[in-house]
């Protein structure tokens, strides 16, 4: 072996060892976000309605079986709450938070794609 890779593997060993001296239990996963609207298996958003503080943001579950398209009231604009339009379209499965929530309002939401289904229809409150 060449001096130069003997210095090199050396340094790697070094910097391994130094690495590997701490915890190397995975961090835990950040808690979920209190403020969540679910999409239930039957179709159903839950809760209707939430108040929230301002400077939150508000967690989107979609347990359905098809995808659901979130966005802010009035259709077809999506005008109303911009931080709403953030979650969009979501995957059966999936899940996703709105953008922060910093005015004081109230704000309506839909489902893009079924617009008048009140199932899919929801509010919230920003204190």
């Amino acid at each position: 072996m060449t001096p130069g890779r003997s210095a090199l593997l050396a340094s790697a060993v070094v910097l391994l060892a130094a690495c590997g001296s701490g915890n190397t239990s995975p961090s835990p996963p950040p808690p979920d976000n209190p403020n969540q609207m679910t999409i239930s298996s039957s179709g159903v958003l839950t809760p209707k309605e939430l108040t929230i503080t301002a400077g939150s943001r508000v967690l989107f579950i979609n347990n359905h079986s098809r995808s659901h398209q979130i966005a802010s009231d009035p259709h077809p604009e999506h005008t109303d709450c911009p931080e709403i339009n953030q979650v969009g379209l979501l995957a059966p499965g999936q899940r996703r938070e709105t953008g922060n929530f910093v005015a004081v309002r109230t704000c309506g939401l839909h489902d893009h794609d079924e617009p008048d289904n009140a199932n899919l229809k929801g509010r919230i409150t920003i204190r």
